[in-house]
């Protein structure tokens, strides 16, 4: 077929449906808030209520976005 390609589609890393047992206190913090929207984008397997897959998540909308800066600002490289 002249002109036609295919662009790969590659799974997901992880499908949850709900937080992972091995997250940390720290990582808690950012599954299952109240204000979760699911981002539509996103595929329907990646619902797992994690802050990082909600419609707001690093936007001015999300109401923890200073919460989510302070958690970048405290990360210092090695």
């Amino acid at each position: 077929m002249r002109g036609s390609f295919r662009i790969p589609v590659h799974p997901p890393i992880a499908t949850r449906t709900g937080p992972s047992p091995d997250l940390g206190e720290d990582e808690d913090r950012f599954v299952d808030r109240p204000c979760y929207e699911f981002n539509a984008l996103l595929r329907p397997s990646w619902d797992d209520r994690h802050c990082s897959h909600c419609r707001h998540y690093l936007t001015a909308r999300c109401p923890h976005i200073d919460e989510f800066l302070d958690d970048v600002d405290d990360l210092s490289p090695e």
